[in-house]
Parts: structure tokens; C-alpha cells; sequence
């Protein structure tokens, strides 16, 4: 008995898909890039950072003069790590022609809360307390409403 033949594999050139599927047209973003839901997760944080920083801007304005940064996690080596707890921020300061800086660190604030409202209301809190340290102020005459959410 012989043994079926197989048929031909089909020779395609690789790329993408020009097919319509089902009439519908064809696929494209889910949304545009002006639209919130295109930002991604880093992105939406650096915009709460900036928002906290311009809110800050109004009452201090030698905060132009303050490098704000996010990163990821805190570095292992860093001196700011302790036994107790994650840091969420961090200063640096000003040396040899650099400004000074204030890192946000995004995960371990990301961790920390469930819902947007609730981590813009911590990344200002973070935001608030490094300033004050870089400016050798309480955080309350940073920002009056510290700790009142």
C-alpha cells in the first residue's frame, strides 16, 4: 500500500498578516498614542511624579533648579537601604556642577498600592518628604496638606 502523499507546504514570504478578517478591516491599535490607555505603566508613574513636582513648583520655585528621577528599585549598595523596610525615594545631593536629585523608585510604590488615586497620593507624599530633606524642611511646610489624605 502506498503511503499518502503530503501536500505541498504552502511557500509564504514572512511578514504580517495582510488578510481582513471576517470583513471587519484591517487590525490597528487597540488606541491611538494620545490616549491615556497607549501610556505604559512607567510612563503613567513619571507623569504622577510630574505632576507632584509641578504642584510643588507653584509654592517653591528654586525646585527647577532639583533633578527629578525615576528608577525602577533602589540599588542594593545604596545607602539608603536599611533592615526595615524598601526605600521609596531618595535624595542626592548637588556636587560638582550636577544639580541635586530626587528619585522616586517606582516598583516598591507600585507594590504598595491598589489603584491610581492611592499611588499619586503616596508619590506625592514621597515626592514631599525627599524636598524636604534636600531643603532641610519639615514635610508639612513643603507641602501644608502632607499627611492629611
Amino acid at each position: 500500500m502506498e503511503s499518502p502523499v503530503p501536500p505541498p507546504a504552502r511557500a509564504e514570504a514572512p511578514g504580517p498578516r495582510r488578510r481582513d478578517r471576517h470583513g471587519r478591516g484591517m487590525r490597528g491599535p487597540i488606541a491611538p498614542p494620545q490616549v491615556p490607555l497607549a501610556a505604559s505603566r512607567a510612563e503613567a508613574f513619571a507623569d504622577l511624579v510630574q505632576d507632584s513636582v509641578e504642584r510643588l513648583e507653584r509654592r517653591w520655585p528654586q525646585l527647577t533648579d532639583i533633578d527629578f528621577l525615576v528608577l525602577e528599585v533602589p540599588r542594593l549598595d545604596g545607602p539608603s537601604w536599611n533592615d526595615e523596610a524598601v526605600p521609596l525615594g531618595g535624595t542626592i545631593p548637588a556636587r560638582e556642577g550636577r544639580p541635586a536629585r530626587v528619585v522616586v523608585y517606582r516598583r516598591p510604590v507600585e507594590i504598595r498600592t491598589k489603584g491610581r488615586d492611592e499611588r499619586a497620593a503616596l508619590v506625592h507624599e514621597v515626592v514631599v518628604e525627599q524636598v524636604a530633606e534636600l531643603l532641610g524642611l519639615t514635610p508639612e511646610t513643603v507641602d501644608p496638606r502632607y499627611g492629611e489624605d
